[in-house]
């Protein structure tokens, strides 16, 4: 049973949402204890047209939409958005259309550090703001901005090790805190951190750190063998059964999620047997993956978990929209960061799921029926919009439809995750 279709089936009436924040993708920014502090939003139709459409009159500045509220509710979960800022949107306050405590203002490289530019910095530290210089370089023209600078990115392919450290040491970490861009691998990770960053972007925490068989923890292979039990194509309800009981934790919370508000059922849901019983075997499936891939990202970063279930609801949506023969587009998109979550590599993941050859050939990189919906999955996530037109074009479906489904499968994602 879908959640939010439960909402809806009882009235549930939810505020309309700006249609261009459904054009808006993210990318995580993460503490050095891998925590999402924030999010960069990255708007497809540019940052002006976003706020132009939702607040078309300048004289209603003083009402906040709500659209726009909810909007950042869905994309940060709470955490702070930053929101990249031209010269139009400083010197219009634009910003001042969104929370200070939820919005950071992320100057771009092109604003010049002008009299104009500096008296609307001050506006928005005088409103609560904080202010992100992006993509600043040794001898930025935007040095007359560091003053108000609560945080400095610094992209560590273009700017040499030496630079970074004279950038650390003359602007961090009293004046401002100092963020690494396009962190891809573990290990710039480890050694940005080291050399005393604060912040870091980049998806370097999609990048399983591998372990060997015997460094597996134990629950890790309980997870593992939920999701072989649950893939079989005949289901054995003791031995699925058998696998949830042996891990507590995730005995409790099934039976936590379907005795919550949001499925409804009419009497309370006891036992695994009686949960598995009142389910039915398309559900079971579905659910006890969910709860594995919940378990298994227990102590991982928080938004690897979430972008494995926006991927999973995301392809499930589509599914009959798409050709994909008897794959199954849940399970595929679950399993996409499986390899991460648990820390072990894709082959064996792949080696230890029964799978049909079409879903096993996506994940391992070969040649697959289901290539174009997985491409599309990654560029709408990444918020490459000139690939995700593509593909959306190439498989026939249109850019508001799979604009609609993404943002449905990221409030989905966001209330399973929260329960």
């Amino acid at each position: 049973m879908d959640p939010l279709s439960s909402a809806q089936a009882r009235g549930e009436a939810k505020p309309p949402v700006s249609p261009h924040t459904r054009f808006v993708a993210r990318q995580p920014i993460l503490t050095k204890e891998e925590k999402v502090f924030g999010y960069e939003l990255l708007f497809r139709d540019g940052v002006e047209d976003y706020f132009r459409a939702t607040d078309p009159d300048a004289a209603s500045r003083n009402t906040l939409d709500s659209s726009i509220l909810l909007g950042l509710d869905v994309l940060c979960g709470g955490q702070r958005a930053f929101i990249n800022c031209t010269r139009e949107v400083l010197l219009k306050d634009y910003m001042t259309l969104l929370p200070p405590n939820q919005a950071v203002a992320e100057i771009l490289e092109s604003v010049p550090g002008d009299d104009l530019v500096k008296a609307a910095c001050a506006r928005l530290k005088e409103a609560g703001f904080m202010i992100a210089l992006d993509d600043f370089m040794p001898n930025d023209a935007r040095e007359s901005l560091t003053e108000f600078a609560d945080i400095i990115k610094v992209d560590i392919r273009q700017v040499p090790v030496a630079e970074q450290a004279a950038m650390i040491k003359r602007y961090g970490p009293w004046r401002s805190r100092l963020l690494a861009e396009k962190v891809e691998t573990r290990q710039e990770f480890l050694e940005a951190r080291k050399a005393g960053f604060v912040y870091f972007q980049g998806y370097f925490f999609r990048r399983p750190e591998l372990m060997t068989a015997r460094d597996i923890p134990a629950n890790r292979i309980n997870y593992l063998r939920m999701l072989q039990a649950v893939s079989k194509p005949e289901l054995d309800s003791r031995e699925i059964e058998g696998v949830i009981k042996s891990e507590a934790s995730i005995c409790y919370r099934l039976l936590r999620y379907l005795n919550s508000a949001v499925f409804g059922f009419p009497s309370e849901i006891h036992s695994v047997r009686h949960a598995l019983s009142i389910l039915g075997e398309r559900e079971v499936r579905r659910w006890v993956r969910l709860i594995a891939t919940l378990g298994a990202g227990q102590g991982k970063s928080s938004e690897l978990v979430l972008s494995a279930l926006v991927r999973a609801r995301f392809c499930e949506l589509l599914a009959g929209k798409v050709p994909h023969g008897s794959s199954d587009l849940f399970l595929m998109g679950l399993l996409s960061l499986m390899d991460a979550i648990l820390e072990i590599s894709m082959p064996e993941v792949l080696d230890n799921v029964p799978l049909d050859q079409e879903t096993k050939a996506v994940l391992s990189g070969a040649a697959s029926p289901l290539r174009p919906l997985y491409q599309l999955m990654l560029a709408r996530e990444s918020g490459e919009w000139q690939d995700t037109g593509h593909l959306t074009r190439s498989m026939r479906l249109s850019e508001s439809e799979v604009a609609e489904v993404y943002w449905q499968a990221m409030q989905w994602a966001r209330q399973v995750n929260s329960e």
